[in-house]
């Protein structure tokens, strides 16, 4: 499903696509992690739970999770808001919804991923608004990383609020977590939801429930 922006004023909406997979930003990439210590805690996992690391079938093994956990991190240290690196003017601007981002990240307790859509929307403040790819940016650099989506949830706000400070923001995220659905209780298609509301989003109740109808339509 594509992203799709919605950029309200005076009632009226209109519909602007964005990217769902936006590259990595290269500071979250310019950072050194040492393969060679990974790929040994790997071979001592495969050897702990009783597999040969010798056969051909495990010979790379070590390697490419090591490359993989590299990937799966590559943000770790970087600040979300970093991403938003352009500001605009625009007096007319209204409500701003970026909905349907998709994300995958890995959770710090078991490091498994958990995946899904993440919802962004702010009110500008007087104004002032910023690309609306770097809204999809800031999910990709805070899903970079060990997190639990509490904190995820919270980073991305957070984000739009050190850069932008808008009246109001409104994070939500709907997940689905490999640690609930391969081990333990086992129920697979399971979502948890979270949010983050701030300002007027936070203080007013119809507004947030104008809002949950645009999530949801």
């Amino acid at each position: 499903m594509n992203s799709e922006v919605i950029c309200k004023a005076e009632f009226q909406a209109t519909a602007y696509k964005a990217p769902t997979s936006p590259s990595p930003s290269p500071l979250a990439l310019n950072r050194e992690v040492d393969l060679d210590l990974v790929e040994q805690a790997v071979k001592m996992i495969l050897h702990a739970i009783g597999e040969d690391v010798e056969r051909e079938g495990l010979l790379q093994t070590p390697n490419r999770v090591a490359r993989m956990m590299a990937e799966l991190t590559s943000s770790i240290n970087c600040d979300p808001a970093d991403q938003i690196t352009c500001e605009f003017f625009e007096e007319s601007a209204g409500l701003v919804l970026v909905k349907d981002i998709t994300f995958n990240s890995t959770c710090e307790h078991h490091m498994l991923p958990f995946h899904g859509l993440v919802h962004v929307a702010y009110l500008p403040r007087e104004g002032r608004i910023t690309g609306l790819s770097k809204l999809a940016r800031v999910v990709e650099v805070a899903s970079r990383r060990l997190q639990v989506q509490e904190r995820l949830t919270a980073q991305i706000a957070q984000a739009l609020e050190d850069k932008l400070d808008p009246v109001a923001i409104f994070v939500m995220i709907e997940a689905e977590h490999s640690c609930i659905g391969l081990r333990g209780i086992k129920k697979p298609g399971s979502k948890t939801i979270t949010t983050d509301a701030r300002g007027l989003y936070k203080d007013d109740a119809n507004l947030r429930t104008e809002l949950l109808g645009l999530i949801k339509n």
